[in-house]
């Protein structure tokens, strides 16, 4: 996808209704502070569209990123040990699971996993309840270039264990900083998201 112009067209707090976009969707999952705004921005080729912070838990609405008039990145909030409160968390959690069980032009969902550490109980309640409401989420292993390259097989193969991904899930190994798996991610949207136009 050769990116010729970007917006942030929709913000959708807790209480908004998710747009019905004319074009096909994919969606961003992961725990706060995984590096999903880094991750956007990348695929955008843009420093700071998504707002990246040292801070979990900035995302706090569903963001709608227009790329070319042709689809949409869609962030959702980050799930985890952002400092809010039980009752914030249960919103935003009912936020994304209206998202998934609304959206008409949903194609897939990617699920950030960090690398260096092994997928916590949230990271595998979200992959079995995005499986469950029947997607098959890809996984993008980020923040790959703090590990060494002998440890890269093993960490995804410790990913696989501990989420209990399903036999023929993807994992994408993905750094922000050295854009590895850039071209990778951006190949699977395609195949996902574009062969609309030939109906």
């Amino acid at each position: 996808m050769v990116i010729k112009n970007v917006s942030l067209e929709t913000v959708c707090g807790i209480t908004s209704k998710i747009p019905d976009n004319l074009y096909n969707e994919v969606a961003f999952a992961g725990k706060s502070n995984v590096g999903k705004s880094s991750l956007i921005n990348a695929l955008m080729n843009r420093k700071s569209l998504a707002r990246t912070s040292a801070q979990p838990g900035k995302t706090q609405t569903i963001n709608f990123y227009n790329i070319n008039d042709a689809m949409y990145l869609v962030d959702l909030p980050g799930y985890g040990y952002a400092k809010v409160s039980e009752s914030e968390k249960e919103k935003w959690g009912k936020m994304i699971e209206k998202y998934l069980k609304t959206s008409k032009k949903l194609k897939a969902v990617f699920l950030l996993i960090d690398i260096r550490h092994d997928p916590s109980a949230n990271d595998r309640m979200m992959y079995e309840w995005m499986d469950y409401q029947g997607y098959a989420p890809i996984i993008i292993a980020t923040k790959l270039d703090k590990i060494k390259r002998s440890q890269v097989q093993k960490n995804i193969k410790a990913i696989r264990e501990g989420l209990g991904v399903k036999p023929g899930t993807i994992i994408i190994p993905f750094s922000a900083e050295t854009k590895q798996g850039r071209d990778e991610i951006w190949e699977l949207i395609d195949s996902l998201v574009l062969p609309q136009e030939e109906e």
